[in-house]
């Protein structure tokens, strides 16, 4: 059974910074794309990263280019979302996932955590 769990998440102050985390059981994340999503209140879900296993590199939406890095650890079967400059149009549940292609974006995800939360508010 695969199994993805995102920790991290909380409340933040405009221009803070947080670490999301992505742990995986039963699925190794060393071979396949991982992306990361977010749901605002009221919004869709967008994509906000994701990591090519193929490439070998990330992707980022515009809006968090230079803000956001999307890192793994093989060792761990862990991936990170590191959020910097954090802004109020960051808040929203993300959202990790995964897929059997290798290639960003996937023409689907086949398996999707449970979502954190992130606020960011003074």
């Amino acid at each position: 059974q695969v199994k993805l769990v995102e920790s991290g998440g909380g409340l933040v102050q405009p221009g803070g910074s947080l670490r999301l985390s992505c742990a995986a059981s039963g699925f190794n994340l060393d071979y396949y794309a991982i992306g990361w999503f977010r749901q605002a209140p009221g919004k869709e879900r967008e994509g906000v990263s994701c990591f090519s296993t193929s490439e070998g590199r990330p992707f980022y939406v515009d809006a968090v280019k230079g803000r956001f890095t999307i890192s793994r650890d093989n060792g761990k079967n862990t991936v990170y979302l590191q959020m910097n400059s954090l802004k109020p149009e960051d808040t929203g549940v993300y959202y990790c996932a995964t897929t059997h292609e290798r290639l960003c974006p996937p023409s689907e995800y086949d398996y999707w955590g449970q979502g954190t939360q992130v606020t960011v508010s003074s």
